[in-house]
């Protein structure tokens, strides 16, 4: 079954490339390969980073810079410091000339026409269940390219994350949340061998996190499962609740648990789809309404 499903990604693969021009040398007959034309939609009106772009497309810095100085010599591009932030003037950025602006509104009206010729051949209910198709392609290679792994909790990525969940919380909770009165997680016990924390990165921005503690002579806690709004109904809170108890499970633990809020009911409502059963509070956690536990398998 596993080779059936390698196969249909590498046929859908060779028609999608096939069908918008990869192999292409010239992309939409404008004299450069798609690889080109992306950067130089990506840079956009407005200018962008250098570091950024690199994040954004998953280019390695070499080939990246490589694609700028064509762009460049093509008298599109123009690659220099970025306006200084807090007198760091490392920082790089691509804006684009008047030619590169003329090429970029050009590249967008040929894309739109581009587009239509993949819908007009079809009827009217073919196109929708096209669109509805790649929206969904679209869905799921984003959950694909998300990228879960242990992070230090004093990283800035995870105190950012720690920080939107505390944000997401207040206000969904009854009466807001202050940090104060909840029971405290220490950056100590999030790091091995007390626990680990793990943060979820999408094109290397921050998207999610969780953490697990593992208690000696109790079953290891959950803490702090945390999904950004734009990657949400991915998947993400799910795959970080597993690999959660993944860590948990392969250093011994059999048994997992955590408390939650009655407000979050997609939290509730996964944590018992995944297999939770509620049981008597452990804690005094004071914005807790229910606790949860799972037996690990071994």
């Amino acid at each position: 079954m596993e080779s059936e499903l390698i196969a249909a990604v590498r046929r859908f693969n060779r028609t999608v490339t096939q069908r918008v021009g990869a192999l292409d040398d010239e992309y939409m007959t404008r004299g450069r390969s798609l690889a080109q034309a992306r950067l130089l939609w990506e840079i956009g009106r407005g200018g962008a980073e250098v570091a950024a772009l690199r994040a954004r497309l998953g280019l390695d810095s070499g080939y990246l810079s490589r694609l700028l100085r064509i762009l460049e010599s093509d008298g599109l591009v123009t690659v220099g410091p970025a306006e200084p932030v807090g007198g760091d003037g490392r920082v790089r950025a691509a804006a684009l000339t008047d030619a590169g602006r003329a090429e970029w509104t050009e590249l967008d009206m040929r894309s739109d026409e581009f587009a239509w010729s993949i819908l007009e051949p079809l009827t009217e209910h073919r196109r929708e269940r096209l669109v509805a198709a790649m929206a969904e392609v679209e869905r799921l290679l984003i959950a694909s390219m998300v990228i879960v792994e242990p992070c230090p909790p004093g990283d800035p990525r995870a105190r950012a994350c720690v920080r939107a969940y505390a944000r997401d919380v207040a206000r969904r909770f009854d009466a807001g949340f202050d940090p104060a009165l909840s029971s405290q997680v220490h950056d100590e016990e999030l790091v091995p061998p007390a626990g680990v924390f793990l943060l979820a990165t999408l094109n290397a921005e921050p998207v999610g996190c969780g953490a697990v503690k593992l208690h000696r002579d109790a079953p290891a806690e959950i803490k702090r499962i945390w999904v950004a709004d734009t990657v949400r109904g991915l998947g993400i809170g799910r795959r970080l609740l597993s690999e959660l108890e993944r860590y948990a499970a392969e250093r011994g633990w059999t048994a997992v648990r955590l408390d939650t809020n009655r407000n979050l009911t997609e939290a509730i409502a996964m944590y018992r789809s995944a297999g939770y059963r509620e049981i008597e509070p452990y804690n005094t956690e004071y914005y807790a309404h229910h606790w949860f536990e799972k037996h690990l398998a071994p």
